[in-house]
């Protein structure tokens, strides 16, 4: 599906969204991507080729159903590479590496803590639309900046962006997912294939190709798959095994489960409504049942962990959390389910920015 990353991180479904289906988070659905030729590190995939597949048809598993832990809180606290300085009324004030950014943010309900003087530092500012859908531009009140410039995470090298749907390239709250997998691939000490469906721009394949796992990271769009691949050759990570596919993440996922593709570790990060590469429409509430179904089927004998992220929704975690522990049933294990949030640095708020579930054997 084409990525919306750039308009999901509004609460409400907009069926207009770029991220439709792949939607793939300028950060967005099932498969944020666009097809490009093979090469090593890519593959295209054509639906011509291959018979269309019947309806996938869902019935309630039968075993036990896995652990539970709710609800789980993920953090992420200043640092270095980034920082939530302030937030409220309406708007929040970041740092990303050496620059300061004014974005809208509908959920900070609450006044600002620090003065006005601190916020009028910004070196860019979005303006315009408002709202996820609508496309804006960004203001750069001191000096004039190019579209990219260099960031980091955790070592990472990655290039930010200024896209005009107000989002920059990453989602630091995630950082708390991808510090997971890592452990999880370093302490399994075999190999590992991680699947990250709606991959977006590429940091998480890069902590896990780091860490030392082979990645397939699918995106339904062709600009956020070359801005990806860039990302990886500024990381100084050319040489892992990373394969770039252009696709729909639903579409791709039927193709490895027919060809028998398994993997240890999956990572699905939806978008709420989306469109697909060939029109393909993705709905969230309709659709996620299938695709996660379809995880399920994609897995190794004995795999690591599967993680859904879940923005741009009106529901509650308990909805995801009780989907994903139906559909684990019988592989044992743990559903941990909650809120990713980003601890500001001024007061000490929390700006939620996520669900999320995620099973781990």
């Amino acid at each position: 599906m084409k990525s919306f990353r750039d308009k999901r991180r509004d609460n409400r479904p907009h069926p207009s969204a770029k991220g439709a289906a792949d939607v793939s988070r300028p950060r967005p659905v099932p498969a944020r991507t666009d097809a490009q030729p093979r090469d090593r590190h890519e593959a295209k995939m054509d639906d011509r080729s291959e018979p269309k597949p019947a309806p996938r048809v869902l019935a309630r598993r039968d075993g036990v159903l896995p652990a539970e832990h709710l609800p789980v809180i993920l953090e992420v606290a200043p640092n270095a590479d980034y920082a939530l300085l302030d937030s409220g009324a309406g708007q929040k004030l970041e740092q990303y590496g050496p620059y300061r950014i004014v974005r809208p943010e509908g959920q900070a309900i609450w006044q600002k803590a620090l003065p006005a003087k601190d916020w009028e530092r910004a070196d860019a500012i979005f303006t315009g639309d408002t709202d996820e859908e609508g496309i804006g531009r960004w203001r750069f009140p001191r000096t004039p900046l190019g579209e990219t410039w260099p960031m980091k995470h955790d070592g990472i090298d990655y290039l930010g962006r200024f896209t005009s749907f107000r989002h920059v390239g990453v989602f630091p709250e995630q950082a708390s997912h991808w510090d997971h997998m890592a452990g999880l691939i370093a302490a399994a000490k075999r190999p590992v294939k991680v699947l990250n469906l709606f991959g977006y721009t590429g940091l998480a394949s890069l902590v896990a190709a780091r860490a030392g796992a082979e990645v397939t990271h699918v995106d339904a769009s062709k600009k956020a798959i070359g801005w990806a691949r860039e990302n990886q050759e500024r990381a100084g990570l050319g040489s892992k095994p990373i394969r770039w596919i252009v696709d729909d993440a639903v579409k791709f996922a039927e193709r490895e489960e027919r060809r028998g593709s398994r993997y240890d570790i999956i990572l699905f990060d939806p978008p709420a409504y989306g469109r697909g590469p060939k029109g393909e429409v993705w709905q969230l509430f309709e659709d996620l049942p299938d695709l996660t179904d379809l995880c399920r089927a994609i897995l190794t004998p004995k795999p690591l962990a599967v993680v859904l992220t879940a923005y741009s929704i009106r529901a509650s975690f308990f909805a995801i959390h009780a989907l994903m522990r139906d559909t684990f049933a019988g592989m044992g294990g743990k559903i941990e389910s909650g809120e990713l949030i980003i601890r500001e640095k001024s007061a000490g708020r929390a700006l939620s920015t996520s669900l999320f579930s995620r099973w781990v054997a």
